[in-house]
């Protein structure tokens, strides 16, 4: 969302820098320490999103540095926390292995981004440590081992527990920053987006979750003008204000984590406010007679990743385009029919695994939006 950051009084909330950009940090400035035999008071590097951070080093010893974790203006569970990055440089040119240490997660089970029996770090973080060490060691071989003193206990107070993460917390990030989540000042920055594209008089949008949705939603449908704008958790505040602007149509795409939640009559979908993924997507494929034991299976599932590998294997990919439709009629209901809403259910890769009626002729009109 661009304006997660803007009060309506002209005052900002402070952002802060994920778990992610703290290990890509730390590893940079544990090997700068190596390479120039004095550790750096700041490290700098660049996040996903192209924003520049230079993070302030805590130094251990040589190949041994840390980041504290700073949330900005909307602390997290990882708040505080200390998370270092020990390297050790092999004697050769080659890889850069990664590991994780005291505090860091390794995964058990299928569906999460990284595979049973690696390291919590997300691909995103993975791709900025090993990057950002390598712009400092050149060719050379290495191993780098994050840890996080305390993360173990830390994890307790997130959601690893439930989705098979053991022995501590998760390296995460996509873009690198951490945006400030003060419900009101969100409201009030869907609000002034929404304002933006009525005074251009627009009547139709399409709708992302986030940055990675939205990616994925102009990947897909190959739309580039100004007309996509992403709404967080608050779907549900959008469609409100979408109504009251009087919008007309709407293209509302997303990963089936974040969709399967509307389909349930969930309009804010983060993952401490609601869920009923299981529940609508086993509801329509009992509707849809599909076998009693694979409906077992969807239910069981311990993430949505799980859950698409189960359709696909199963040839139920017709189920999609099901809660496609479903998803889209829940959003007309909420906005009492005034405006006409498409649903398109998209993976990561950009990858459309089904659609709703509309979606194709919406898409069509965008792709024509400046």
């Amino acid at each position: 969302m661009r304006f997660f950051m803007e009060l309506l009084n002209g005052n900002r909330l402070r952002e802060g820098y994920t778990t992610g950009s703290c290990a890509a940090a730390a590893a940079k400035a544990a090997a700068q320490w190596l390479t120039e035999g004095i550790a750096p008071e700041f490290s700098e590097i660049v996040t996903p999103s192209g924003r520049v951070l230079s993070l302030e080093v805590v130094p251990i010893e040589p190949g041994f540095c840390g980041i504290v974790k700073d949330s900005g203006d909307d602390p997290d569970a990882t708040n505080g926390m200390t998370v270092r990055a020990r390297v050790v440089l092999g004697e050769s040119e080659g890889e850069i292995t990664l590991a994780a240490g005291e505090g860091v997660g390794t995964v058990t089970l299928p569906g999460l981004k990284a595979a049973p029996g690696e390291p919590a770090i997300n691909p995103v973080p993975r791709q900025m440590i090993l990057t950002a060490v390598r712009e400092v060691i050149g060719k050379r071989s290495a191993m780098v081992t994050i840890s996080v003193p305390g993360g173990e206990e830390r994890a307790k107070k997130t959601f690893n527990p439930r989705l098979g993460v053991t022995g501590g917390i998760s390296i995460l990030g996509t873009s690198g920053i951490v945006r400030p989540m003060n419900e009101q000042s969100i409201f009030d920055s869907l609000t002034l987006e929404l304002n933006t594209h009525a005074a251009q008089g627009r009547k139709i949008l399409a709708v992302s979750f986030g940055n990675t949705g939205e990616e994925s939603l102009r990947k897909a449908y190959a739309i580039e003008g100004r007309c996509v704008m992403q709404s967080g958790n608050y779907i549900g505040y959008l469609l409100d204000e979408a109504v009251r602007m009087q919008f007309k149509r709407i293209l509302l795409c997303g990963h089936p984590g974040k969709l399967l939640k509307v389909a349930a009559g969930t309009f804010n979908t983060h993952n401490r406010t609601g869920d009923g993924r299981k529940e609508a997507l086993c509801t329509q494929a009992a509707l849809a007679s599909v076998k009693t034991e694979i409906i077992k299976q969807l239910y069981k599932s311990s993430t949505t990743e799980v859950a698409m590998k189960v359709i696909k294997e199963n040839g139920l990919d017709f189920l999609w385009n099901t809660m496609a439709e479903v998803t889209a009629q829940r959003c007309v209901d909420r906005a009492f029919g005034e405006i006409e809403i498409a649903a398109s259910y998209i993976d990561n890769n950009g990858e459309i695994l089904g659609f709703s009626l509309k979606a194709e002729e919406f898409a069509e009109e965008l792709r024509h939006e400046k």
